[in-house]
C-alpha cells in the first residue's frame, strides 16, 4: 500500500469512494443533502485540500485524505476496504507529513467518532450545524 498525492484525473474515482462510504456510514444524512454535496466536492473542496490517496499494489485507490490549514478535512474509505488499516495510515500520514491535528466529526457518525478516539483524537467543542450550515452537528476534535 502506498500513499500518493491525489490529482484531478483521480477526482471520479474519489467522489464514488466518498459516495459509497457515506452511504456506509452516515446513514442520518437526507438524500438530497448528498446529492447537494456531491458537485461541491468534486468542483471545489478537492482542489482546496491537500489531498492523499492510499493505492494497492495495482494502482487502485482504496481510499483517501485532505487535509487544510492542520485540519483532516475528508477522509474515507471505500466500503470494501474498511478494517484493513487504511484510514489509520492515512490519518497516520496526514498528522506526521501533512501537520494535522484537527477533525470535525458528525456527531450521528459514530463509527468515525470512535475511529479518531482510537488513534488519539479528543472532543474539544461542538457546533450545533455543519460547515452548508445544515442540521447535523459537528463534533470538533484536536490531538
Amino acid at each position: 500500500m502506498n500513499i500518493d498525492i491525489g490529482v484531478k484525473a483521480d477526482h471520479l474515482k474519489l467522489i464514488e469512494i466518498w459516495e459509497s462510504s457515506v452511504r456506509a456510514t452516515h446513514e442520518f444524512l437526507a438524500e438530497e443533502d448528498l446529492q447537494e454535496l456531491k458537485p461541491l466536492i468534486l468542483e471545489h473542496y478537492f482542489d482546496a485540500v491537500d489531498l492523499r490517496c492510499a493505492k494497492n499494489a495495482q494502482g487502485e485507490i482504496l481510499g483517501f485524505c485532505g487535509v487544510h490549514d492542520g485540519n483532516i478535512e475528508m477522509l474515507f474509505v471505500s466500503p470494501d476496504a474498511r478494517g484493513k488499516g487504511i484510514g489509520v495510515m492515512l490519518s497516520a500520514y496526514a498528522i506526521k507529513e501533512q501537520g494535522a491535528s484537527k477533525v470535525d466529526v458528525n456527531e450521528q457518525n459514530d463509527q468515525a467518532l470512535g475511529f479518531y478516539q482510537h488513534i488519539g483524537f479528543k472532543v474539544i467543542g461542538r457546533s450545533p450545524v455543519d460547515g452548508q450550515g445544515k442540521p447535523y452537528p459537528l463534533l470538533h476534535m484536536a490531538l
